[in-house]
């Protein structure tokens, strides 16, 4: 069994990462700079390079933007909440998770986890139910940021976060009727939950968490969308742990 990915700097991190590759597809006659990045990295990992027209490249990719080159990889390979804390722990950083509550849509949760390396998040956590899983589309949108993030994938959400807490880790919502999230403490051991597209976060999730906090909305709109609201609270984390250090 394997999977595909695509686009230039989706395949470019796969391979700078270490990702198991069994063959590249890429577009004969492709001359440019991030092509042929692709093609040198490959040749000295000696992975296995076919030269394809587009229309085959289309083919594969389901009419997707593969930007002139597919791989195809392994599965991908998630891996267990406590690897993720041990991560912060080897890092010796105070944890920062970030928990996706039924985020349906691939490009919602590519976009989180591309977030998640930016403001250096340990990991994420999605529910192996109701909820995309790490494909194609999510490795695209991510920008290759799949590669660096380590993705747990749990039976049950709210037995997880319990299992958080009782370790130390604050667990931290969106609710519109809540404080500004600004407001909140967010610099010890933390773990922000971005709800659903639609219905944002579950009932029995809402009520595990900790607390929650609210992101104003000035506007005629009422909601964000998950993986811009997201970000917001996850970058506030990471304000105030920077100005608490400095």
């Amino acid at each position: 069994m394997q999977d595909i990915i695509y686009g230039r700097n989706s395949v470019t991190e796969a391979l700078e990462a270490g990702r198991e590759i069994n063959k590249l597809l890429v577009l004969e006659g492709a001359k440019d700079k991030s092509i042929q990045k692709i093609i040198d990295i490959a040749k000295e990992q000696k992975f296995v390079i076919q030269f394809v027209d587009r229309k085959k490249l289309d083919q594969v990719a389901e009419g997707e933007n593969h930007q002139g080159v597919i791989a195809y990889v392994a599965p991908f390979a998630y891996v267990e909440v406590e690897d993720i804390l041990k991560r912060a722990e080897e890092k010796n950083e105070v944890p920062l998770l970030l928990i996706c509550d039924e985020i349906v849509d691939p490009h919602n949760l590519g976009s989180l986890i591309r977030s998640a390396n930016a403001a250096g998040a340990h990991g994420v956590i999605i529910p192996k139910r109701r909820s995309a899983a790490v494909n194609q589309t999510v490795a695209k949108t991510s920008s290759g940021a799949v590669e660096y993030v380590p993705v747990a994938r749990v039976t049950n959400l709210t037995q997880t976060i319990r299992m958080l807490k009782e370790k130390g880790i604050w667990v931290v919502g969106t609710d519109m009727d809540a404080p500004v999230y600004h407001q909140a403490n967010l610099t010890g051991p933390l773990a922000i939950v971005g709800g659903n597209e639609g219905s944002g976060i579950g009932r029995l999730v809402a009520e595990t968490c900790d607390f929650m906090v609210s992101i104003p909305m000035l506007g005629e709109v009422t909601s964000l969308n998950a993986s811009v609201a997201g970000a917001i609270v996850l970058y506030e984390a990471v304000r105030q742990r920077y100005v608490r250090a400095n």
